[in-house]
């Protein structure tokens, strides 16, 4: 670790509510939980124990933000997408591996790690980046928790929007109970979506040969095919948007270390390393599950092309009506109520698991880019608050309008604020993959093996290639902001405007990854240096 990163000696200065960082990451919860050695409590025990920190990061893998692009994508293209989904989970499943990989190694999250290898300027810049990033999911998270607010209770729409600021009181009180809770909490409504969208689908009877089939990847997944105005290349890269988000690496890193283990016993490092990749990789699959069967819903729980309003309230209203109902069991069960219900509860159970891991991750890259440390309460207030201005606006904007009107207003909206998620990606992808590849940072035994480097590197390029390319044409992210039927003169605007946009993240990227290799290779030396006087 660097010397930056481990020079504890000055006493924090505090201003206020803001405060000087430069400590272990998320440093009440570091090395909290003490976990056994494999040897005296057998795999299970001891999975059991290292469990919980893979539930936290795969919350963000199944956010409010991936409902609607995978439902959508259903709905127009059966299960062809359904190869995308696997390919994000599996590509997801590596990188999460490196993050918490990183952490337990280095004893840095990456934020800092990144942060004690490149400029102050440059780590202002990224924190800037990547909270632009963290905002636009607090968006997703704030429209899905207000409309299930809405749906379930019948509250009105601008005040649930303000209610969900309110989470912030919640996620004060489960910072008290310890973090095993807040990770026992968090499975437990992961379990609740997973229930949910398994009973509904259960009920649909999909063709399971065709669901099985359409894991099979195709270029077709990837083609300018277009339905109802969707373009299979727009709605896979929506998934693969809506899935790898970077905060969820910022996090993994930095939770990875809550567990107590000794750093000078290389096995007990191996272990760790070892039982986090079982955990996380558990976790992924679920989200996968989740992701998988918001698809399959889209296919065989409504009829082809029933949902016009893809929006969640045009999603809740189509469970309850039954000629948008593929069989009769489902519009049995439908006139009840029961589906369109328990699609509210899945929702609101989404945006409070985003709230927690939103908020930790926040904190992780104020202290590791800025070293700033503010009250998880203020902190979460202030960007809690920032997010519900745009939707705010929004509702207020619509108001008069007719009321599908308002659903695809909100529904764009959510869609656009992922935007930011492709511009910060590869600012946590590409650092990532230099660190875990370097002998220097993570030691010969636990860099990463030649497969891990050549498949990390594929897909990190592919996804940074993808989600830029995503900004251009017709169906491009930033055509979406000048709104639908677009003129020619808007399509070049898009176009030019992403064009700069790509340019200038190319620009930073390269500034990034030649810092980083400077600051490698300081290290390098300076760890040399330290041998050799060593030896004398």
């Amino acid at each position: 670790m660097s010397e930056e990163v481990n020079n504890g000696t000055e006493e924090p200065k505090k201003f206020k509510l803001i405060q000087y960082a430069n400590g272990k990451s998320l440093e009440e919860l570091n090395g909290s939980i003490p976990v056994p050695k494999e040897s005296d409590d057998g795999f299970f025990k001891t999975l059991l124990r290292y469990s919980g920190p893979g539930a936290l990061v795969s919350v963000g893998y199944m956010d409010p933000g991936n409902w609607s692009t995978s439902i959508t994508g259903g709905q127009n293209f059966g299960y062809l997408l359904m190869s995308v989904i696997l390919l994000s989970s599996l590509i997801a499943m590596l990188l999460q591996y490196m993050a918490a990989k990183l952490g337990i190694v280095t004893q840095m999250d990456l934020a800092q790690a990144i942060r004690a290898r490149t400029s102050k300027t440059l780590g202002v810049i990224l924190w800037i980046l990547t909270e632009l990033a963290i905002m636009a999911t607090d968006i997703a998270e704030v429209i899905g928790a207000a409309i299930a607010l809405y749906l379930l209770f019948g509250i009105p729409l601008i005040v649930a929007v303000f209610i969900t600021v309110l989470d912030v009181f919640v996620l004060l009180l489960l910072t008290k109970v310890g973090f095993r809770k807040i990770e026992a909490i968090v499975v437990a409504l992961i379990l609740v979506i997973l229930f949910v969208f398994i009973y509904e689908v259960a009920l649909s009877d999909p063709n399971w040969g065709a669901v099985i089939g359409g894991l099979v990847p195709s270029t077709e997944a990837f083609s300018t095919k277009e339905v109802n105005g969707m373009t299979a290349l727009s709605g896979s890269l929506g998934i693969i948007g809506a899935t790898v988000m970077p905060h969820n690496l910022y996090l993994h890193s930095a939770i990875s270390q809550t567990r107590k283990i000794d750093h000078d016993d290389e096995e007990s490092v191996a272990q760790t390393v070892r039982f986090s990749t079982w955990d996380s990789n558990i976790s992924l699959t679920a989200a996968f599950f989740v992701n998988a069967l918001l698809l399959i819903m889209g296919v065989a729980v409504f009829k082809s092309g029933a949902v016009q309003d893809p929006s969640f309230f045009g999603l809740y209203h189509a469970l309850s009506d039954s000629s948008m109902l593929s069989n009769p069991v489902l519009i049995s069960v439908a006139k009840s109520g029961a589906l369109s219900v328990l699609f509210a509860v899945a929702l609101l159970a989404s945006g409070q698991n985003s709230t927690i891991t939103g908020t930790l991750t926040g904190q992780v890259i104020m202290e590791g880019f800025i070293h700033m440390r503010m009250p998880m309460w203020a902190r979460r207030l202030i960007t809690r608050l920032l997010a519900v201005i745009p939707v705010v606006i929004c509702v207020l904007m619509t108001a008069n309008q007719p009321e599908l009107q308002q659903h695809e207003a909100l529904n764009t909206l959510m869609n656009n604020s992922q935007v930011f998620l492709a511009f910060a990606l590869p600012f946590s992808m590409l650092p990532l993959l230099m660190m875990t590849d370097s002998r220097v940072e993570m030691g010969d035994r636990f860099k990463n093996t030649i497969i891990i480097r050549i498949l990390g590197w594929i897909s990190a390029l592919a996804l940074t290639i993808l989600n830029l390319y995503g900004l251009f044409g017709k169906a491009g992210s930033i055509a979406a902001f000048f709104g639908d039927n677009l003129t020619g003169n808007q399509i070049t605007d898009a176009n030019i405007i992403a064009a700069i946009a790509t340019i200038l993240v190319l620009a930073l990227l390269s500034w990034t990854i030649y810092d980083l290799y400077r600051g490698n290779r300081r290290y390098a030396a300076q760890l040399a240096e330290a041998a050799k006087a060593e030896n004398k």
